[in-house]
């Protein structure tokens, strides 16, 4: 049996996966089946969202439950580009709702002050703004309401 002081010390060097930065509500706006796999995402979102090109991200489909992990590629600024590339591409249809997640590794002490980005987006792709933590039982229209203000 561990004692308190043991357990803390075991949990000292353990790593927590995190989110980090999050795209809510993203509109696809392209899948290219032709493409080499990836996302590719407005550079716009992911400088708001804290998501760098080539990072690993999870990507959630509202409208059909899909859910996958690529990484990402830069697009054009002010865009508002979501394209998924690839096989992600017979994931999702140009018109579909998905959010985007970025994760990251961090200690109990970064776990614990971790502030993720949470970018809420128009139905053009354009940044609202980043409404921080969630809270239990937000629903989308109080976090758009909160993100534009």
């Amino acid at each position: 049996m561990y004692g308190a002081s043991q357990i803390r010390k075991d949990l000292k060097d353990m790593q927590y996966e995190m989110f980090h930065g999050k795209i809510h509500r993203a509109t696809v706006t392209e899948a290219r089946l032709d493409y080499m796999g990836s996302i590719t995402i407005d550079q716009d979102l992911m400088d708001a969202a804290g998501i760098l090109p080539g990072e690993k991200v999870q990507i959630v489909n509202n409208n059909n439950g899909e859910r996958l992990e690529t990484y990402t590629i830069a697009g054009r600024r002010g865009s508002g580009v979501i394209c998924l590339n690839g096989a992600a591409a017979r994931k999702a249809q140009v018109g579909d709702t998905v959010i985007i997640i970025a994760y990251a590794l961090m200690t109990p002490d970064e776990a614990r002050a971790n502030e993720p980005k949470v970018v809420m987006v128009d139905g053009h792709n354009h940044v609202l703004g980043d409404i921080g933590r969630e809270t239990e039982k937000q629903t989308v229209t109080a976090a758009r309401k909160k993100a534009a203000l």
